[in-house]
């Protein structure tokens, strides 16, 4: 039980938010005062109207309920997170679990996955570089790549096996070392080439490429869309639930993460 509790403790360590670092110290925040309201709605609604630090309004984004009377987690607009009681008088900064019979469950992460998977989904295909293979896919992983990343050329050349078995592969752009990076070039030569895919295979292979980085392409705002959820490294392999699963994955464990396996 010591252990486990030490486990919550580490990964709640690990979450501090920006919250906690520029507002207080440690988990409690006071002098946020809002009027007493009754339903979880009111609150809501209360608590991103007037949520306010040292008398500055905070960018809430949203407010919701908890399993926990009396706690609500608060999103700011930067996608920063915490919880807080109905009147906005103490502020909790980490991960809220909830003790289910089949162990602890993230609560706070799953949020997390549905927020990404939501955001992701408003990215069209076509400002992606598809990898589908022959016929309707059974799953769909998106992969933030970056073609100097020696994972990455490793997690590619696994990509026919994977639109073998069912799973496309949609890549989006994350230059590790930012915007102006010789990665960042031949990212975009890659979206403005006439064909994505294998501008990609040339990439992931150190080829040069003849197209030019000079196009509109969406480099530079999938860089920015991948730092906001949580991309710190190449390859971060997004689930369709959601969750992010960074590194390399081989064929078999992604398709059993898939729920492929049995099919």
């Amino acid at each position: 039980m010591q252990n486990t509790i030490r486990e919550v403790e580490d990964t709640m360590h690990q979450h501090m938010s920006f919250v906690a670092k520029s507002c207080v110290s440690w988990l409690a925040l006071a002098g946020c005062l809002l009027p007493a309201v009754a339903s979880a709605d009111a609150v809501s609604e209360q608590l991103m109207e007037n949520l306010q630090v040292n008398g500055q309004s905070m960018p809430v984004e949203q407010v919701n309920a908890t399993p926990m009377d009396g706690v609500y987690h608060v999103v700011l607009e930067s996608g920063e997170s915490f919880y807080s009681n109905a009147d906005g008088s103490h502020f909790l900064v980490g991960d809220l679990y909830q003790n289910a019979d089949n162990g602890l469950v993230n609560l706070t992460e799953q949020a997390r996955n549905q927020e990404r998977a939501t955001v992701l989904a408003a990215i069209s295909a076509s400002e992606r570089v598809v990898f589908q293979g022959v016929g309707e896919p059974k799953a769909t992983v998106i992969v933030f790549t970056d073609p100097t990343c020696p994972y990455c050329e490793r997690l590619h050349e696994t990509v026919p096996e994977l639109n073998e078995r069912g799973i496309a592969v949609h890549y989006m752009a994350f230059p590790r070392a930012g915007m102006g990076s010789g990665a960042a070039t031949t990212l975009e030569q890659v979206w403005c080439s006439d064909n994505r895919s294998e501008a990609m295979t040339q990439a992931k292979q150190g080829q040069t490429l003849a197209a030019s980085a000079n196009c509109d392409n969406p480099v530079a705002d999938q860089y920015e869309l991948g730092k906001a959820v949580g991309v710190q490294g190449t390859p971060a392999i997004v689930l369709p639930d959601g969750k992010m699963v960074p590194g390399f994955v081989p064929p078999d464990r992604l398709v059993s993460m898939l729920g492929l396996e049995d099919e």
